[in-house]
């Protein structure tokens, strides 16, 4: 098995601002824009990139799984001219075992949860990050109900999934929630590591902002059709039989666990070299981390999610009205973290 890419490299130069920037030479085609929510933008890019979709409604992600029932049930076609299957399920369990088996058989999959919901598939999620399965889960993050039940944006449900083996990439705003979803369901594919892309919930998920659209033409360009195959070829199939599912003894077990280091060490290059193609083809640049503020800056707030956007208009205001030497760095990509890497 050889590893999905290149060994990590420093990272590279931070843009001056913590919104995507256009690279020097943006494409020429006309921009198509439309006024949507961050939930349907997503659902969009993921609909055309799947086969399979598994869903349960949970709020504030619901939306999503409902377009995509609706376009499903109205007979529209991915990316590829196949009308996928929509499927709900009992419960978000029954959903990360739906997941787990269409990728084990070589399926597009997809889903959307958040909250509770997300916590019930992250057994699944295990199996999914150990056997090296590509898989893009969209989260609109919520709080996890405790001594009440709060429906608001909150860290909370991503964050206890760090220990499962998932990549978590954030998007700050509506247009970053489109682009990312695109580079999830990308870099998922060469780097054969779940992606969980999350979004605040109703902050972002329902807030609706005039967003430059991601077309067919543009799917195409970011999205490989020889890591596709690859993972295709990966499919459980009886005509390549496999053996999938083992009991373990220690001694062997953790050579398992072992071995997968290098997908995730080289991991950030595939998601930066998929932001890089998606700059290509839509002109809209994204890095892992970015920083804007001054450049001496005496204090800086480290933040991802919503909250980016409105630290970033404080710290320019801050600089511009009271000189202050402040400045905001955006986090994309939270984990695996950028350990050992050039930091800002």
């Amino acid at each position: 098995m050889n590893p999905p890419g290149p060994s990590p490299t420093a990272l590279p130069a931070l843009s001056g601002s913590s919104a995507a920037s256009a690279p020097a030479v943006p494409p020429s085609r006309a921009a198509t824009f439309a006024t949507l929510d961050a939930n349907e933008a997503v659902a969009s890019v993921a609909y055309r990139l799947s086969e399979l979709i598994a869903i349960y409604p949970i709020t504030p992600s619901s939306a999503m799984a409902e377009s995509c029932d609706e376009w499903s049930a109205g007979g529209r076609r991915n990316l590829w001219g196949e009308v996928p299957r929509v499927t709900q399920l009992q419960s978000e369990g029954g959903v990360a075992g739906a997941v787990h088996g269409g990728l084990i058989g070589g399926a597009l999959t997809t889903s959307f949860t958040a909250s509770q919901g997300l916590l019930l598939m992250i057994p699944n999620l295990y199996k999914i990050a150990g056997e090296l399965l590509p898989f893009a889960l969209h989260v609109s993050a919520r709080a996890i109900a405790a001594q009440g039940l709060s429906i608001f944006g909150d860290h909370q449900d991503v964050m206890a999934c760090r220990a499962t083996g998932c990549v978590l990439l954030c998007s700050n705003n509506g247009q970053e929630a489109q682009d990312l979803a695109l580079v999830a369901h990308a870099a998922t594919l060469r780097a054969r590591l779940p992606f969980i892309h999350f979004f605040d919930g109703f902050r972002t998920s329902h807030e609706v902002s005039k967003l430059e659209l991601v077309d067919d033409d543009q799917l195409r360009a970011v999205i490989d059709e020889a890591d596709l195959a690859a993972f295709r070829a990966r499919g459980l199939s009886p005509d390549r039989p496999s053996l999938r599912g083992t009991a373990q003894n220690p001694d062997v077990y953790f050579q398992g666990r072992e071995s997968v280091n290098r997908f995730y060490d080289a991991l950030p290059d595939i998601v930066q070299s998929t932001m890089d193609r998606l700059a290509a083809a839509c002109g809209r640049q994204y890095h892992l981390v970015e920083y804007s503020g001054h450049p001496e800056a005496e204090r800086v707030v480290v933040a991802m999610g919503s909250a980016v956007d409105t630290l970033g208009e404080t710290s320019r205001w801050l600089q511009e009205h009271q000189s202050e030497k402040v400045g905001v760095i955006a986090v994309r990509l939270a984990h695996p973290f950028l350990y050992g890497r050039d930091q800002p």
